[in-house]
């Protein structure tokens, strides 16, 4: 029988087209982070073999999150410098020194897809080991992204990128869950791209290309969920995946729940939580250990984690609130808050365009698309919004920032800084 394959998870890319948050692979789900969740999930499908390709930011981090996991054998390799993902598996080539004929499952920390595609995969080649393996995201409506081309047996012969909606070779788009049957042609292809001294920085693809003219290369067709976390906002895509994992209602013992409240739908209370008389928590939803649902507040479509406040008839709808914040008579709607935000009472989170348009949002100086109708603000780490504060959609506020009183909020504000309404008071006598 064939062993399973070694698993090679990608995360070393830098996270700054994610700010105002920080590492994305440590951004928590429910009571774990993305990267613990993700090897947890790969444990159960048999992987025991993992080699992690961190960054020299995350690196501490990873390792010490991983060390309390039990049953993986996980080595780590640092990317200096995101260079693309040809560099990124090179710095793996120490660690597989001794396996050059081991086979090797590529993938990357934030996409977060089903179980089953990623037991597909281990059957595909434990069927025939000889293969390489892709997944083909089956689509519809065009995607911009990498192309197979395949035969009438989904034999790979080619990945053309962003081909436009008309040119489409196929309906499989490329995603990264990749077994290659021998590890040591796969990274001999890659150097040997490098060699060539070709401009960009898709040595990995080029390299693929390359093996499909002398071994085999098949798709693994797949139509599950699909997540990847590359912008702020996709937190709200990742995070729907793990409520719709929610079943049932699933309330710790130690949870206070008075009787005038209700919870309607998947919901989990975690430990020590209290909701509140008159209070709402319509599924799928989440709320962590200690956090309280006050007074005729309503949290759905929503994770809350712990030690947060959702005060008296706050909304929070459909957002992700990560540890400690403070929220206090106001609307968190589609929004991504960061530890330990406070929004202060009356505050408001819009959300919709006035046209009902898309909604964008400025990375790195660019304006994009989020592909979203609906989002709020995405809020860093330790800021404190006073009350009556205003965020116009798809804003974005830095950590620590600091923002007055009645203050409309309607471009990015930096880390650090203070943004305020200068006011002044007339005052006429009678």
């Amino acid at each position: 029988m064939t062993q399973t394959p070694i698993l090679l998870i990608l995360a070393g890319g830098a996270s700054s087209r994610m700010w105002p948050l920080r590492e994305k692979s440590l951004i928590r789900f429910g009571t774990e982070p993305l990267l613990v969740n993700q090897l947890q999930r790969y444990h159960a499908l048999g992987f025991n073999d993992v080699i992690i390709v961190a960054n020299p930011d995350n690196l501490a981090d990873i390792q010490s999150l991983t060390a309390r996991l039990s049953g993986l054998n996980i080595q780590f390799a640092v990317q200096e410098a995101p260079k693309g993902m040809g560099d990124a598996i090179l710095q793996a080539a120490p660690l597989l020194a001794n396996h050059p004929d081991s086979a090797l499952y590529i993938n990357q920390v934030h996409d977060v897809v089903d179980d089953a595609l990623h037991q597909a995969m281990l059957d595909a080649y434990h069927a025939a080991p000889g293969t390489t393996y892709l997944a083909g995201y089956e689509m519809e409506d065009y995607f911009p992204g990498g192309y197979m081309v395949v035969d009438g047996a989904d034999r790979i012969s080619g990945i053309i990128e962003k081909p436009g909606p008309e040119n489409r070779p196929s309906n499989l788009v490329s995603i990264v869950a990749h077994v290659h049957s021998h590890a040591g042609r796969l990274l001999d292809a890659i150097r040997a791209e490098y060699a060539s001294d070709k401009p960009g920085d898709d040595h990995y693809e080029r390299a693929m290309d390359a093996l499909m003219k002398s071994q085999p290369f098949q798709a693994v067709r797949y139509g599950g969920h699909w997540s990847a976390l590359k912008f702020p906002w996709h937190v709200l895509d990742i995070m729907d995946y793990f409520l719709s994992r929610i079943q049932g209602q699933i309330v710790a013992e130690s949870a206070f729940i008075a009787p005038t409240a209700t919870l309607t739908g998947n919901v989990f209370i975690g430990e020590g939580a209290k909701v509140f008389p008159g209070a709402a928590v319509v599924g799928p939803a989440y709320i962590g250990a200690g956090t309280i649902v006050g007074n005729n507040a309503l949290v759905r479509g929503s994770m809350v984690l712990n030690g947060c406040n959702v005060g008296f008839t706050t909304e929070v709808a459909r957002s992700y609130v990560a540890d400690g914040c403070q929220m206090h008579a106001c609307r968190v709607l589609d929004s991504v808050f960061a530890p330990n935000v406070n929004f202060s009472a009356g505050c408001t989170t819009a959300n919709l365009r006035m046209d009902k348009g898309n909604v964008p949002s400025f990375v790195k100086g660019q304006k994009l698309d989020t592909g979203r109708d609906k989002l709020g603000a995405v809020i860093g780490q330790d800021a404190f919004l006073s009350v009556d504060v205003m965020t116009m959609p798809g804003v974005k506020v830095g950590e620590r920032a600091q923002v007055g009183p009645g203050t409309h909020v309607r471009h990015d504000v930096k880390d650090d800084q203070r943004v305020y309404v200068k006011q002044e008071i007339v005052v006429v006598e009678a």
